[in-house]
């Protein structure tokens, strides 16, 4: 669909949510970075865009900078509307994408590099995803569609505690810059403050959401550990995000 008939979507259901008397209820639509122009950025609440440096083939050194390079993008484009990263991650495992690699080392290191660097300028995520997710095909362009979580499918954690630290972190500014890759110890600085949406979108989703308290406490671990929900309306993938 183009973008001008996705807006339009958009627009219905927060029609209807007026009718209803929601209409404080915050109405976007998940899309890849490309798939966002103006006529789209007018019409949604925030922007809830994807990022997904190892779908691009990008070597994980420029990975970090990459993704970021799309949210600048975005935000120049949106002005004063918030955007919001919906769903970024990398593999641990299945088959190489031009130069992008799929490996538990390169996945801590993106899940590393992109938090701290989020958490530095305020932006908000979803991270992709929690649990591996052994029902999906891997018939597609790479065999990697199973191994996005943090967790196994077991719900057994990947990495040992903590998953990141990021004392030592200084982001890359450009692709072919890497990030620092100094050895540091100690807790996990998770201490920004977020107000209004900011707080309430940081943090994980995951359609595998589980009760398991030793599974939540190790979810809150990232980010901000906001667990964001979202009921998607139509297969225009409209979102209306139930925030707790």
């Amino acid at each position: 669909q183009t973008s001008a008939q996705v807006a339009a979507k958009v627009r219905d259901v927060k029609q209807a949510l007026t009718k209803l008397g929601l209409a404080n209820i915050p109405v976007t639509t998940s899309e890849t970075w490309p798939s966002y122009d103006k006529t789209l950025i007018d019409a949604v609440d925030y922007v809830n865009m994807h990022a997904f440096p190892f779908w691009e083939g990008t070597h994980i050194n420029d990975a970090q900078a990459k993704a970021f390079e799309h949210i600048y993008d975005l935000q120049k484009l949106a002005g004063d509307k918030k955007v919001v990263v919906g769903e970024t991650g990398w593999p641990d495992g299945g088959a190489n994408f031009d130069q992008a690699v799929p490996s538990l080392a390169n996945e801590q290191r993106y899940l590393r590099e992109f938090i701290c660097r989020a958490q530095l300028e305020k932006i908000d995520y979803v991270w992709f995803s929690a649990f591996d997710e052994a029902w999906k095909p891997v018939n597609n362009a790479s065999d990697v569609e199973t191994h996005w979580g943090v967790f196994k499918g077991d719900k057994s954690p990947k990495f040992k505690s903590p998953m990141y630290d990021c004392k030592g972190f200084v982001p890359s500014s450009k692709p072919g810059e890497s990030a620092s890759d100094s050895e540091s110890s100690g807790s996990v600085d998770n201490s920004s403050e977020m107000d209004g949406l900011d707080s309430d979108l940081s943090g994980i989703y995951s359609e595998n959401s589980s009760d398991d308290d030793s599974t939540s406490d190790a979810l809150s671990r990232i980010g901000d550990g906001r667990l964001v929900i979202s009921a998607v309306a139509s297969v225009a993938g409209i979102a209306v995000a139930a925030l707790f």
